[in-house]
């Protein structure tokens, strides 16, 4: 049986088009550290629902991020696919709220938990359509600008890059 490699789109901004599902995830990751990605998903969802306004960074870099976020998500359905489970011993020493995020409890102890409720909900052309709408109302002054739909996939989008960042994290730390 041949071991298929999946085609992220990622070619554009990492320059490769082979990855792996990890391997992905922490090439995202080296373009586009955590805090960094979450304030710039932030910023497209708080532009993308002010009318009169557009978001002040350069169209490019949103451009890049865009392709980024993408790729990132078909990664997270890649990894939702792998029934093997990332789970944490539950030492309440090594548990951190800063570490945390924004996972609750039981999705900070089993990271895989939050694509699998991701991709119950949406499918990765939901997530590609509402990624492509916030950008396309953060970019320009609209009348009608913004959706309330938009919510609920952007917190699932902040619970996935802080899952991946945190199955990261533990990959790291076990391999040392």
């Amino acid at each position: 049986m041949k071991n298929k490699r999946i085609n992220f789109e990622a070619q554009f901004w990492s320059g490769s088009r082979k990855h792996s599902r990890l391997q992905f995830i922490e090439s995202f990751f080296h373009f586009n550290d955590l805090i960094t990605a979450k304030q710039m998903l932030n910023k497209i969802m708080i532009y993308a629902g002010k009318k009169k306004m557009s978001i002040n960074e350069d169209s490019s870099a949103i451009f890049h991020f865009h392709q980024a976020l993408r790729s990132f998500v078909q990664a997270c359905y890649a990894i939702r696919l792998k029934e093997t489970t990332l789970e944490m011993n539950s030492n309440p020493e090594s548990f951190s709220p800063l570490m945390q995020a924004s996972l609750s409890d039981e999705e900070y102890l089993n990271p895989t938990l939050v694509f699998r409720k991701a991709f119950a909900k949406y499918s990765i052309k939901d997530f590609d359509y509402h990624i492509t709408i916030a950008v396309y109302f953060s970019m320009g002054v609209f009348k009608n600008a913004g959706e309330s739909s938009l919510i609920s996939p952007y917190i699932h989008l902040t619970k996935m890059l802080d899952a991946a960042h945190l199955i990261l994290e533990r990959r790291i730390q076990k391999n040392q």
